[in-house]
């Protein structure tokens, strides 16, 4: 029996909401906690929303109604977690303060130095998380997080045709993207 339907399980034969916690946590914490970061890019902002998501499956478990794999709906929660703080003020603001700071503190180092920090990075994930949200999560939830063109369809909410649109987008530009850094050019 896979985690999945052990979890599935235990949901329906309502076992304590507590111990039924504990399972999805162990299960789902990582998994979880990587998908929300390719969002807010922010280890400690991740952990945070990863605790909401937990809290809200907490407070939704009894209303978890099966029209989707449980795997789906932890996800719809996390990625709508993510969305939304997003778009909250606090974020906005936190980022156009760090792009002022970078500006200033970016003028200071010669080009030597910015590009030997730009080398360091892992170029792959630096261009997959270049990509618009839109590109980037139908990417990373198909290819990072095994989700079928089916399940990422349920959990954005969105048509199939549509996802498979933006993986083949998302490709291209990963291809192309990837494939100038490694002629050595620069992009933005």
């Amino acid at each position: 029996m896979s985690p999945e339907e052990r979890l599935e399980r235990s949901i329906a034969s309502k076992v304590d909401r507590a111990l039924v916690i504990e399972m999805i946590m162990d299960e789902y914490g990582t998994v979880l906690k990587r998908l929300i970061y390719t969002y807010v890019k922010d280890w400690n902002i991740a952990s945070d929303l990863t605790q909401e998501t937990f809290i809200t499956v907490y407070e939704k478990l009894e209303s978890f109604q099966y029209r989707s794999s449980f795997k789906t709906w932890i996800f719809t929660i996390a990625i709508n977690k993510s969305k939304d703080y997003l778009k909250s003020w606090h974020y906005r603001n936190m980022v156009m303060n760090e792009k002022v700071f970078f500006l200033k503190k970016n003028k200071e180092k010669d080009p030597e130095t910015k590009f030997l920090e730009r080398d360091q990075q892992d170029e792959l994930l630096k261009v997959i998380e270049s990509l618009s949200v839109k590109y980037r999560e139908v990417f990373l939830l198909h290819y990072y997080q095994d989700l079928s063109l089916a399940e990422v369809s349920e959990t954005l909410d969105v048509p199939i045709s549509t996802v498979k649109t933006r993986l083949y987008r998302g490709q291209e530009k990963v291809k192309k993207l990837y494939s100038s850094i490694e002629r050595g050019e620069q992009h933005g």
